[in-house]
């Protein structure tokens, strides 16, 4: 038996197995170096945890700099409604003109008053959607208003001492097959014109009507008690809560014109858009003399017209010499323009002569731009009457662009023209010398879809 003299107790520590290499040189060694001594298992969770923590501190560091970049920020005004008008129909669309509010709803129209916020008044004769609504003060409380419902119609009411009065549906037709569709509509500032861009089934054209707002304010006045009596309108305000929340109810209202009839609105211009470069029909030079309207006409050699048989060879050896790439990439044929952008413009040196007497505050003419076209055209709305509304009107100005006009906008005062192409080029041009100011590139190609003067 062997028995233990002594209790079992720690030894003491020895310094005889420790490395005389380690001791000297361990504060070169790599904290770090530590884990490789690790079991496989451990060294992947603590590769996990690690990459977990720097993640973490990634997106802590990127939170902190957004709030202080936030916090350099103007922080905006909160504003908050002080007047409500509820309806229980849907609006779709909303005009300004005075003191009046114009609002296109689901079924009619409606105007409320921003003086008193008490007065509401609505018009639903025909029990059509409205889907687009364009007003302007022709003053004396009269207001004209130009509205587009969801069948294209364009609806031209007068809006006189809280009344609706209808003047005329202006692309009304007794076929329906041969109804065009309204898709936009333009009222001048004062309301001397309006244009409204019509579609067909296969072409589009421009109208521009002149508004006669001076005999209707004449008639407004002569027949101010037939028109309080009208029963176009009726006062329907219910005040529902403190801040003013006003509901319009589901009561017949329509517009009657009754005794007052207003002048219709007078066509002035039909534009088309361009055609595409055809070749002429002339068989010699002797024929495009007499075609031509002054009676001149430069150069009379057999080469100076083009035929449509040589526009049909130019592209046919074109398709020809690049028939790969066209299969490729496929053919685009050149289609007539469904679409325009145009504008009403006041008198300037480019539009008004030296003889001819004008208003400035009255436009004198329109600017013109049809979509995938280079050109915007200028026409000037002082053509005789006599003339065909609907005949082929030529522009009397042509501003030439180098890529196709995308879009266009005209400041405040009319002088100048901002122009963008779809080349990312914006040009502002000056109507009043007729030159262009500047022409900016924007980097990187993209396509500039709407344009604004501030």
């Amino acid at each position: 038996v062997n028995a233990r003299k002594h209790p079992l107790g720690i030894p003491p520590p020895s310094e005889k197995d420790w490395s005389k290499e380690d001791e000297e040189n361990f504060f070169l060694l790599d904290p770090d170096g530590k884990r490789d001594v690790l079991p496989q298992p451990f060294r992947m969770i603590n590769k996990l945890v690690m990459q977990v923590f720097e993640s973490a501190m990634e997106i802590i560091e990127r939170r902190e700099m957004l709030q202080e970049a936030q916090k350099r920020k103007v922080q905006p005004k909160k504003c908050f409604p002080t007047a409500e008008f509820q309806v229980t129909e849907r609006a779709n669309c909303l005009a300004v003109s005075g003191k009046y509010v114009f609002v296109g709803l689901s079924v009619g129209l409606a105007a409320f008053n921003t003086c008193d916020v008490k007065d509401v008044r609505a018009w639903d004769a025909a029990k059509t959607e409205i889907c687009a609504i364009h007003a302007s003060d022709l003053g004396n409380e009269c207001h004209v208003l130009l509205a587009v419902d969801e069948m294209g119609l364009a609806w031209l009411f007068c809006f006189h001492k809280e009344s609706f009065l209808l003047v005329k549906i202006l692309n009304e037709v007794e076929d329906i097959s041969q109804r065009s569709t309204c898709v936009e509509v333009v009222l001048s500032h004062g309301g001397d014109y309006a244009g409204i861009l019509l579609q067909g089934n296969t072409k589009a054209w421009l109208e521009i009507y002149q508004l006669p707002k001076d005999s209707w304010l004449t008639e407004m006045e002569e027949n101010a008690g037939a028109a309080e009596g009208l029963a176009c309108s009726e006062k329907m305000s219910s005040c529902s809560s403190e801040v003013g929340t006003f509901l319009l109810q589901e009561l017949p209202v329509s517009a009657i014109q009754a005794d007052v009839e207003l002048d219709l609105p007078v066509l002035l211009l039909t534009v088309r858009p361009p055609k595409p470069i055809t070749g002429t029909s002339f068989k010699g030079p002797l024929d495009a003399l007499k075609g031509v309207d002054d009676g001149s006409m430069l150069g009379l050699g057999y080469n100076h017209l083009i035929k449509d048989s040589q526009w049909e060879l130019q592209e046919a050896i074109f398709c020809s010499t690049y028939q790969e790439y066209l299969e490729a990439e496929g053919v685009i044929k050149e289609e007539i323009p469904r679409h325009a952008t145009f504008h009403f413009l006041l008198p300037s040196r480019i539009l008004v002569g030296p003889e001819m007497k004008v208003q400035p505050d009255i436009p004198v003419g329109i600017g013109v731009h049809w979509v995938g076209n280079h050109n915007f055209c200028l026409y000037l709305l002082n053509h005789s009457l006599n003339k065909k509304a609907d005949s082929d009107l030529k522009p009397d100005v042509v501003w030439p662009c180098a890529a196709p006009i995308a879009c266009s906008a005209v400041s405040s005062c009319s002088r100048y023209l901002a122009l963008a192409g779809e080349d990312a080029t914006i040009t502002i041009w000056d109507k009043h010398l007729g030159y262009p100011l500047s022409v900016t590139a924007i980097l990187e190609e993209r396509f500039i879809r709407s344009i604004h003067f501030l």
